[in-house]
């Protein structure tokens, strides 16, 4: 009894949550001065956390063929994520993927009521679960692939890439604490968790130009990076249109302001803050 009263408030409070994520985002939306150049101009946050809804709301919308799917990898309780906004706001349709087993039973419980289409698992992502994920996925190419795991991020977009699966618009996290120009990642730990590496928790994903050049050698092309210093954003070039693309002016590099704020050094500081730690160049 009482457990169905806890979730009841729960549910009910995650409720309220979605509702305000739509009307921030809404107002967000409906705020912006667009320039299609200009990605930073592009950014809301309805249910992302830097922007990412703005971003993915104006690459969607310029893809030259659609199936409204997406698949999210570290997707959380369902509601603060990328894909969020497409479910509540755009009708789409797709995956998501959590390793926590009770944010997994919350996002079964409040989002699926938002499109009949979403199909929820919880799986601990490893380097061998990209032909599970794959088979998973209705498409091989979906509009959306989301990418958040705080760790072995490389390692699994190298897999999914390689087996062929091919997303439209694919978005990474990157470190910021690496700098613009390395190309490394953390050495590969199946049960890497960042909370655990080093008490910084500055040990974990892949730096920017790591990813450029990963997405560079499967014929992606980088578009930009967030204004939060948090994002990078790819797409498959025979999806858009070239005069869009050949517009867009990105950032190739920003600093993370949440670490930013917290360590209050330049990426420069924080990286001698884990400099001893083992990398693998790519």
């Amino acid at each position: 009894m009482l457990k169905k009263l806890y979730n009841f408030m729960l549910d009910t409070r995650d409720r309220q949550r979605i509702g305000i994520a739509l009307s921030k985002g809404g107002a967000m939306m409906n705020a912006r001065n667009i320039d299609v150049t200009k990605p930073s101009t592009w950014e809301f946050s309805g249910f992302s956390q830097n922007g990412e809804d703005g971003i993915l709301d104006i690459l969607t919308k310029n893809l030259s063929t659609s199936n409204r799917y997406f698949v999210e990898i570290g997707a959380a309780d369902g509601i603060e994520n990328n894909s969020g906004w497409l479910i509540a706001a755009e009708r789409y349709n797709g995956i998501l993927i959590e390793g926590d087993p009770h944010l997994v039973d919350r996002a079964k419980r409040v989002m699926t009521g938002y499109s009949i289409g979403v199909d929820i698992h919880n799986i601990f992502v490893k380097q061998e679960s990209a032909q599970e994920i794959m088979n998973l996925s209705m498409y091989t190419n979906p509009d959306v692939f989301s990418l958040d795991i705080d760790g072995n991020d490389y390692y699994i977009a190298k897999s999914i890439l390689d087996i062929g699966f091919r997303p439209k618009i694919f978005v990474v996290e990157y470190n910021s604490a690496y700098g613009p120009d390395e190309t490394m990642t953390i050495k590969y730990k199946p049960d890497f968790s960042f909370k655990k590496e080093h008490e910084t928790q500055l040990y974990y994903g892949v730096s920017i130009s790591g990813w450029m050049k990963l997405f560079k050698d499967h014929g992606y092309r980088f578009v930009t990076v967030d204004t939060q210093g948090v994002n990078g954003f790819f797409v498959d070039p025979n999806c858009f249109h070239e005069s869009f693309l050949e517009g867009i002016m990105g950032a190739s590099f920003q600093e993370n302001q949440s670490q930013l704020r917290r360590f209050r050094k330049p990426w420069q500081e924080q990286f001698a803050l884990i400099s001893d730690q083992n990398f693998s160049r790519i």
